[in-house]
């Protein structure tokens, strides 16, 4: 059985926060992998794949009896792994295809306005005027931080709210496995089927013939390793250990702060340059948590 959920406290929202700093050095992986010649949707399956393998050894270090789960939530497992893991993961990189990043990442962080709506219909979750600032500031801040856009397409929109969708039912079907399942549990099957079903994705003919040709298959294997210990293991550990301390409508507002970590490495560590419309979207974001973090006068948890 999962851990009863502390409201209050702000552990759960530092871990969040501390997971969207994690998120935000994918591009330098991802850019690394796609320049060995694989496709981002072929990146993704060996990330997923790659992580569901170490959720696995994870859940058989801390908890062997965690691997047993009750045939009913099958369902909600498969929702995890492949309407929202996979599904998200597969939109955004159509998004990216049919449109610039930058307009990926808008529509992609439309996931806490999702979160927010979804929430309020299936968690019972109570909207504020708290909430709502936070919100709003959060995906003005984003808009700034990923440069208002560019090309637009219908089918490039469609895919990039289906992203931020799929991004944000993570943390509603998250939020009922939770109830039943510890982190552990939840994280390793949902890679494990996400990992599963993104072969079928990938063109696995090309992604093996791609990895039997790499000269150095032990450096392929160490790197695709780190990528997914950086890049989904631990962000997605800490995100769900922090999820089952606070709201799922708080904690997709927290998380925004990965495209503003993702700015801040490119700047930092691939030397990228960065305007004052981003440094004016990163205060905003900053703002937003700033705003959630301030304690309301009653037990309500924001």
């Amino acid at each position: 059985m999962g851990s009863t959920k502390t409201k209050s406290g702000a552990l759960g929202d530092i871990l969040i926060i501390i997971a969207g700093l994690f998120w935000g050095s994918m591009g330098i992986f991802v850019r690394h992998l796609n320049g060995l010649g694989f496709t981002s949707i072929q990146v993704a399956c060996l990330r997923l794949t790659m992580a569901g393998l170490i959720f696995a050894v994870i859940l058989l270090i801390k908890d062997p009896k965690g691997f047993k789960i009750n045939p009913k939530d099958i369902p909600l497992f498969l929702a995890l792994g492949l309407v929202s893991i996979l599904f998200f993961t597969c939109c955004y990189f159509t998004a990216i295809r049919l449109m610039t990043m930058s307009t990926a990442a808008i529509l992609l962080y439309t996931s806490p306005i999702w979160v927010m709506i979804l929430a309020i219909i299936f968690l019972k979750e109570k909207i504020s005027l708290q909430k709502v600032i936070a919100l709003i500031l959060a995906f003005a801040g984003c808009v700034l931080v990923s440069g208002f856009g560019g090309k637009v397409t219908l089918g490039g929109i469609l895919a990039g709210l289906g992203s931020g969708l799929g991004y944000g039912l993570y943390s509603i079907f998250g939020t009922f496995a939770l109830k039943k399942y510890t982190p552990y549990t939840v994280t390793c099957y949902t890679f494990l089927i996400a990992g599963a079903g993104s072969v079928f994705v990938a063109d696995p003919a090309d992604l093996f013939s791609k990895i039997a040709n790499t000269e150095s298959k032990l450096g392929l294997l160490g790197f695709v390793v780190l990528t997914s210990v950086v890049t989904a293991v631990i962000p997605f550990l800490l995100y769900t250990l922090g999820l089952n301390r606070t709201t799922a409508g708080k904690a997709a507002v927290l998380a925004t702060i990965e495209p503003v970590a993702a700015t801040l490495f490119g700047v930092f560590v691939m030397k990228e340059s960065i305007g004052v419309i981003a440094v004016l979207g990163i205060l905003l974001v900053l703002g937003a948590i700033a705003v959630l973090s301030v304690k309301k006068g009653h037990s309500e948890p924001a």
